[in-house]
């Protein structure tokens, strides 16, 4: 297995994954993009001490972004949807 950090990149703080985190348990991470499920839910539940139920992964594309004349693309990124059985992640420590 490889390392956690090489696994988990960060987790995602977005508005969409703050409501789904209330919600229901579910929690979202940037993940590598070589990295199944299985490895993924060992990692979660190795770093932060909880149970995992389920994992949702996905990949979006990387964007065309373009400045003045200069045109680049954006790098495409892995999603991991974390689904917990027991526990939370405090992300704040608030």
């Amino acid at each position: 297995m490889k390392a956690l950090h090489q696994i988990i990149k960060r987790p995602l703080i977005t508005e969409k994954s703050n409501l789904q985190r209330e919600a229901g348990q579910t929690v979202t991470f940037e993940v590598a993009r070589d990295a199944n499920k299985i490895e993924i839910k060992q990692a979660i539940e190795k770093a932060f001490k909880v149970k995992v139920k389920d994992v949702r992964t996905m990949v979006t594309a990387g964007k065309a972004k373009r400045v003045g004349v200069l045109v680049g693309k954006r790098s495409a990124v892995k999603k991991a949807y974390v689904t917990l059985a027991e526990g939370t992640i405090d992300f704040f420590g608030v």
